[in-house]
């Protein structure tokens, strides 16, 4: 097997691109995955790897063949300079992938009448999404739908994030009108986020299937979901701040809907 050792190599260039534009990346329809958790998630939930490169100074060959159970045809060696140049973050594996991604429709979503599905409109901060990624997989959420059809779910910095949790979590991008058709015909009951006109969220019922629809921290939810929302729920905020982060809302919100169905089995 060649190393490369040149970080001007076509296919290194290319890693290069695809880590820094989102265009380029839904061009292809690939994305870069760096790390070994993150690449075992990837790999576990069933996306294939175009390429991967591995670092044998960091990583040895038969690491990545047994351990990460990547297959030789698609393996890569690199050396040491040209892994620093496509690796994006510090504290690294010896490990990135170039993985082909997958088309989410909605349609996809596994949900009875018990499912908590989490809805966010306009995502601001990829580290904020990849922490409510994996808050939704850790309290057993149907889907996170994310109303904004310009997110870009293999952001580097979102996989990252989440661990991985991009790929293992049932998460989809889509306009807000879409997502609300969607969770009407499957008949869930829609609770907002908000200050106004709102009851104390452990007051409300989510025992049943439910969707809770978060705005941003700083203009929170537009009147799309306001005026159509079912009931609308609050964190009581007891100092001078009027604002939890996004992420921190949704594990509160999530975690009492698990409490709540956990009570009554």
């Amino acid at each position: 097997m060649d190393l490369i050792t040149s970080t001007q190599n076509p296919r290194i260039k290319d890693v290069v691109v695809l880590s820094e534009k989102s265009k380029y990346r839904r061009e292809r329809g690939l994305a870069v995955v760096e790390g070994r958790r993150e690449l075992e998630n990837c790999l576990a939930a069933g996306f294939e790897p175009e390429t991967v490169f591995c670092c044998p100074d960091l990583l040895s060959r038969e690491e990545a063949l047994t351990i990460l159970g990547v297959r030789e045809n698609v393996l890569v060696e690199v050396s040491q300079n040209v892994y620093s140049k496509i690796a994006y973050r510090e504290g690294t594996e010896g490990i990135v992938a170039v993985i082909k991604v997958k088309e989410r429709h909605l349609d996809e979503i596994k949900a009875d009448d018990g499912s908590l599905v989490i809805v966010l409109e306009a995502v601001e901060k990829p580290g904020n999404l990849g922490a409510i990624l994996r808050t939704a997989d850790a309290a057993g959420a149907a889907a996170v739908i994310i109303c904004d059809p310009l997110t870009d779910l293999y952001n580097p910095n979102l996989i990252r994030a989440s661990i991985g949790g991009v790929f293992t979590s049932p998460v989809f991008a889509c306009t807000s009108e879409e997502a609300y058709k969607w969770l009407k015909s499957n008949k869930f009951r829609i609770l907002t986020a908000q200050l106004q006109d709102s009851h104390p969220y452990y007051a409300v019922d989510m025992t049943k299937a439910t969707a809770i629809v978060f705005g941003t921290e700083s203009d929170g939810l537009t009147d799309f979901w306001r005026e159509r929302s079912d009931e609308k729920i609050l964190i009581p905020m007891l100092g001078k701040l009027d604002s939890l982060n996004v992420s921190a809302s949704v594990a509160i919100l999530s975690y009492e809907a698990v409490r709540q169905k956990m009570s009554r089995r």
